[in-house]
């Protein structure tokens, strides 16, 4: 037979419960001796570092606990690091979200996205050349080699592979090779040096993406490279927590980054790049088409495994 509880025993009851709970919101501190913040490898080492580690210290500062980066050497590493509960939180790219709700489940929780500076919560993948290709569609890449990034991006691999396949662009047979670059900055750097044809990166406007950011650093000239091709809107990549973590420390996290525009501006500017303009709420819900292509793709390499 099951409980029932009149109104004043429920109150009696809530009372009960959410005295442990305040008690956890208070002490979540004596319970991490540090904490850690995954960074991915899209970027070389110096330019990750020189936007997280302020970021590291900012949440040192904000928390009241120790926070240092933890740098994995792959888009997967971010997923085994998270179930392995060697990192609390991290910054997603969406595809590799989509991996890891496969495998871990709601232990992996989304809790914000950017908005860019246009208000926009979402980006593209795109396909660069260099500016002086012949190359003006998908259909002249035809038996040329092609870049992506890596096998668990985005947009640097799933949303171009699944939308050319769609437009009738197979890339197992439309170009003469492909390969991983394993990262976008490295994609980008091998079509302005010639070692590829093309290749597929993220973009979101014409002030914001990979290329921008190294004709911002110097590491590429300006206007080296040109659009063309453009994939549907993917949301912007969701910076996630633990789900086991306590909610008083999720919350606290929340707080700081969110405010970390106001509180410490310069480094918003410099993890932003100076292109977005704040965050909002992110769901499990908003990813569900990239859930869908990444599954896809997914029973594609199945099939032909099998």
């Amino acid at each position: 037979m099951g409980i029932i509880l009149n109104r004043r025993a429920f109150l009696a009851t809530s009372t009960l419960v959410a005295l442990p709970l305040r008690a956890e919101a208070q002490d979540w501190r004596s319970q991490f001796k540090e904490l850690r913040v995954g960074v991915s490898s899209a970027e070389n080492e110096a330019g990750a570092l020189s936007r997280w580690e302020p970021v590291a210290k900012y949440l040192t500062d904000q928390l009241g606990v120790p926070t240092r980066t933890y740098r994995v050497a792959d888009y997967a590493g971010l997923v085994e690091a998270m179930r392995g509960d060697q990192i609390e939180f991290s910054r997603f790219g969406p595809a590799v979200y989509s991996l890891g709700r496969r495998i871990m489940g709601d232990k992996l929780k989304p809790i914000f996205r950017d908005i860019d500076n246009n208000g926009a919560e979402g980006y593209y993948s795109v396909v660069i050349v260099r500016a002086d290709s012949p190359i003006q569609s998908l259909a002249d890449l035809k038996g040329k080699p092609f870049l992506f990034a890596d096998p668990n991006s985005t947009s640097g691999y799933a949303f171009p592979q699944y939308f050319m396949k769609k437009q009738g662009f197979d890339p197992a047979t439309h170009f003469s090779a492909t390969a991983f670059s394993g990262s976008h900055e490295n994609s980008v750097i091998g079509v302005v040096k010639g070692q590829y044809e093309a290749a597929a990166t993220h973009w979101t406007n014409a002030e914001s993406g990979m290329v921008q950011r190294l004709e911002g650093r110097g590491m590429i000239a300006k206007g080296s490279t040109r659009i063309i091709w453009t994939s549907p809107l993917i949301p912007n990549s969701p910076f996630c927590v633990r789900s086991n973590l306590p909610v008083g420390l999720q919350e606290a996290v929340r707080d700081a980054m969110v405010s970390m525009k106001d509180r410490a501006p310069d480094v918003f500017k410099a993890l932003t790049d100076g292109k977005v303009q704040g965050y909002a709420p992110a769901r499990h819900e908003d990813y569900l088409d990239v859930v869908a292509v990444i599954e896809e793709l997914d029973r594609e390499r199945k099939k032909r495994g099998s």
